[in-house]
């Protein structure tokens, strides 16, 4: 019978951030990296929160960027481009040859790839729990938990751990799991071991819990390998660490997991030691974090696309990516932001949606010496819009 398991995402997140932040700062320092240059790990200082940098050409593939300041480019002195054309060597214009969507429409898309044959048996139990029939999902994988089928154990311990048609039961869930970790089963081995680390439904065993984890890993649970990678880079600060979590987390990367992604983007920013193509691809993976939803990825995605930090610098795509992350919470994009709308990257000036959002975070904690005097400096007129815009947004 084919072996199949629910899908089981719960990350650590214990291990998170704080972690890579200081073997990523660690690394840098190892690797002779400026650590002003480095990229954003966790939010930023907030004692550095309104610096603007103005300057030169803000860097691109060399990293000379940096992605913690916000940074105003020399942008009037370059030539002119309008959209639809691009400037020739000899300072003419030359048109685009773009694709006309409207001249695409009508023409036959190309044949979809054949899939492979199934030739395994279904899985009855778990066809019933993806269809949400958890009765008949114990019914029919009971029989096989008992005799030992590493996936319906889980399958059965993955019931009982969300109550799902049943009476929620941690310890019957603990059971199964440690049933089918022992028989191999990829997902229960990483639901185990976190089970081993909490102690709290099983007795804690760090050392047991660390080799399921990376069994896990080993055998290709996404999450599994997320928190693997974690682990190695606490247990291993710096470089070493760094570099033997990379494979793990590029595992997880592909596999959609956005912390992985995340994570990934900066140490492909961190190591000097990794081929090129590597570190051409950190913005991506940055990117692909932010649009998985993940506010400190977008965050960091709106200071790199500012402050032309790994690729070129785009003013309105880094005000697009800080808006989002602004808009949900995130104190320091907030903070951002209001730099942005008071000097006019990326979008228009506006002095009180750069106060409204000063306001937010000020009332978050994060103090700006730079920011509050401009708030100062406005009328009480501008200042009781802002107010008004931040209270309406906070109720929102």
């Amino acid at each position: 019978m084919r072996q199949t398991s629910p899908i089981l995402r719960l990350i650590c997140t214990a291990l998170a951030g704080v972690v890579l932040s200081l073997s990523v700062a660690q690394a840098q320092e190892e690797e002779g990296l400026d650590i002003g240059d480095a990229p954003v790990i966790m939010p930023a200082d907030p004692a550095d929160a309104g610096t603007i940098e103005r300057g030169l050409d803000g860097g691109g593939p060399d990293n000379s960027g940096d992605a913690r300041a916000l940074d105003r480019n020399a942008r009037d002195s370059a030539p002119p481009v309008v959209k639809g054309a691009k400037v020739s060597p000899d300072g003419g214009k030359e048109e685009l040859q773009g694709i006309n969507i409207f001249l695409r429409m009508g023409t036959p898309l190309p044949e979809l790839p054949l899939e492979r044959p199934f030739a395994d048996e279904p899985d009855e139990a778990y066809g019933a729990f993806q269809r949400g029939l958890f009765l008949t999902a114990v019914d029919k994988a009971l029989p096989r938990a008992q005799l030992g089928d590493p996936a319906a154990q889980t399958l059965l311990a993955e019931i009982m751990s969300r109550g799902l048609g049943v009476k929620r039961d941690p310890k019957g869930a603990a059971f199964w799991y440690a049933q089918a970790a022992q028989g191999g089963d990829p997902a229960a081995m990483f639901k185990y071991a976190l089970l081993m680390m909490e102690g709290r439904v099983v007795e804690q065993d760090k050392a047991k819990a660390d080799d399921y984890m990376r069994r896990a890993a080993e055998a290709g649970n996404a999450s599994a390998q997320f928190n693997w990678a974690q682990i190695l880079v606490s247990e291993n600060p710096g470089v070493r660490g760094l570099t033997m979590a990379m494979p793990f987390y590029e595992k997880a990367a592909e596999q959609g997991i956005a912390d992985a992604q995340y994570a990934l983007a900066q140490v492909y920013s961190a190591l000097k030691e990794i081929p090129q193509e590597k570190k051409n691809r950190a913005r991506e993976w940055m990117e692909r974090a932010a649009r998985a939803g993940f506010d400190t990825a977008q965050l960091d995605m709106g200071l790199w696309q500012v402050n032309g930090y790994n690729g070129p610098r785009d003013y309105e795509k880094g005000y697009r990516w800080l808006s989002i992350a602004a808009k949900r919470g995130n104190v320091v994009a907030q903070n951002r932001l209001a730099h942005l709308y008071i000097n006019a990257l990326g979008t228009a000036p506006n002095p009180v949606e750069a106060a409204k959002w000063y306001v937010l975070s000020r009332r978050a904690g994060l103090k700006d010496v730079g920011l509050e005097d401009f708030y100062l400096g406005l009328n009480e007129d501008q200042q009781k819009q802002a107010i008004d815009q931040a209270n309406r947004f906070r109720r929102g």
